[in-house]
């Protein structure tokens, strides 16, 4: 029951705030760096799925085991490191075999993943904490 709860905290703060972050603070960024690859058509679909499965890691790898720890400093570190991970593992690659892949998205993107997965972590944690 606990990872159901969580899950669902992170999957809506997770969401809330990279809704937020692509459509206000970095979707002109993203459009003049990328505009060369992006689709004219979201694929709703493949996103749903990436949400779906990325916060399954993110709850089983970094809040769970904080909940169980009782510390949300292990949330926030730990979101902070599993974000890093994360979005350099995409990033990195993405850099290493495209061509004209912008290292100015690498910098922004991996920073971005880390705070997102950080503050999702660590929200979550306490927004569990207090619903149980």
């Amino acid at each position: 029951m606990i990872f159901l709860k969580s899950y669902l905290f992170a999957l809506v703060i997770f969401l809330g705030l990279d809704f937020i972050w692509l459509e206000k603070a970095a979707k002109s960024i993203y459009h003049a760096q990328l505009s060369f690859i992006l689709k004219d058509k979201f694929n709703l679909t493949a996103a749903v799925i990436f949400y779906l499965i990325f916060i399954s890691g993110l709850v089983f790898f970094v809040i769970n085991p904080a909940l169980n720890k009782s510390s949300w400093h292990y949330a926030l570190l730990a979101g902070l490191f599993y974000g890093l991970i994360t979005y350099a593992t995409y990033d990195l690659t993405n850099l290493s075999t495209l061509k004209n892949w912008p290292i100015l998205i690498t910098v922004i993107d991996i920073s971005w993943g880390s705070i997102l997965c950080a503050l999702t972590s660590f929200l979550t944690y306490h927004f569990t904490k207090y619903f149980t």
